[in-house]
């Protein structure tokens, strides 16, 4: 498996996009009438999700990381919740990095895990108790923006100027997880992350839809050893030509490029080709941080390769130094209208239950 998602929902909408466009309607009727839910359960404490409108990574775990570590600078305990993708565990799970594997809880999870208590589940309602009850402060949601279960407080929606929603079509005939319209309305801003044009036309029409857009872009940590060597590069993530691409920005001569499918585990005989491909020619391993999460914690040949790669690590920088504090910010305005809100319905209930007790019943009146 190379990709999950077919490179036609890359390109400009064909004759593929157009010949499900009557499967993509339907499957966008039922996501639209999803997030239109308006009953959600709540959770004593603000949530700040942080989603895309599109399959695939657009840098939603960078953001939610340098989220996180904004929040710790301003004295909070933030903690992260998860669904856990590609991770076998199906109850609500606090993340243990000394005893859970990727296969157990997910890639993300575990890299999410060096930054502040992560809670994987299914079930983000169950999850997110699980965090107020350990005393996190602020909830930082990896992905669930199309979620209809849990209230969220602020929604930010990230997008990569380079993909962008990609031919705009909705699944299957495209990368679009619910009608961008229904999503817009759910979002509280954009983070447009890069410099590419690929991304403009959601960006005007967020702009038509009054949402606040902030500008970031993806910075790979100094890796000095790779320049000017001669390299195989690995990546199964969801955009692999970007990791290539940061690869190339930091100096490095790629000879070969493997791609393999988002959150793919290797097998026996990938792991042992890598490995014996960049032996016989003398290349250095490179990967990134997810792969080599993923590799964590084996024996044999994946522990080998594990040790022989270079891992190239990735930080989100916010254009705008103070934006992840406005973000937050509004994060806890937002929590404190919620909750004034469902205090005035509980007290709406209780007295309307009370009036409703004080009228003579019908055997009464008889």
């Amino acid at each position: 498996m190379i990709s999950e998602a077919p490179p036609f929902w890359w390109q400009k909408a064909d004759w593929r996009a157009w010949g499900l466009y009557p499967f993509s309607y339907l499957y966008g009727v039922v996501a639209g009438a999803r997030m239109r839910r308006t009953r959600r359960k709540s959770v004593p404490v603000p949530v700040l999700c942080v989603g895309n409108f599109t399959v695939g990574g657009a840098g939603k775990t960078p953001t939610a990381i340098a989220l996180c570590r904004q929040a710790k600078t301003m004295g909070l305990k933030p903690g992260f919740l998860s669904r856990g993708y590609g991770g076998t565990i199906d109850v609500p799970t606090l993340v243990d990095p000394e005893h859970h594997l990727a296969a157990h809880v997910g890639d993300e999870p575990l890299l999410l895990t060096r930054e502040a208590p992560t809670v994987i589940s299914r079930n983000r309602i169950d999850g997110a108790r699980i965090l107020a009850d350990m005393g996190i402060d602020l909830i930082i949601m990896d992905d669930g923006f199309q979620s209809a279960r849990l209230a969220i407080d602020y929604a930010l929606v990230v997008v990569d100027t380079m993909r962008g929603i990609g031919n705009g079509h909705m699944l299957p005939g495209g990368p679009v997880r619910a009608p961008l319209g229904q999503q817009l309305r759910m979002a509280s801003a954009l983070l447009v992350v890069g410099n590419g044009h690929g991304a403009d036309h959601v960006i005007r029409r967020a702009a038509r839809a009054g949402r606040p857009a902030y500008l970031a872009h993806s910075r790979p940590l100094p890796k000095p050893e790779l320049a000017g060597r001669k390299v195989l590069a690995y990546a199964g993530i969801a955009d692999p030509a970007k990791f290539f691409r940061t690869l190339e920005a930091l100096g490095a001569d790629i000879c070969v490029r493997r791609e393999f499918g988002d959150h793919q585990h290797l097998q026996d005989d990938e792991i042992a080709d890598l490995l014996d491909h960049a032996e016989a020619n003398g290349y250095l391993l490179a990967t990134t941080s997810k792969d080599h999460v993923r590799l964590a914690g084996h024996h044999g040949r994946a522990h080998e390769l594990a040790e022989k790669s270079h891992v190239v690590d990735i930080e989100l920088v916010f254009d705008d130094q103070r934006a992840p504090g406005k973000i937050i910010d509004q994060t806890f305005v937002n929590f404190r209208k919620r909750r004034l809100a469902e205090t005035e319905a509980e007290r709406r209930a209780e007295m309307k239950k009370a009036e409703e007790a004080k009228k003579p019943s019908k055997l009464s009146k008889r």
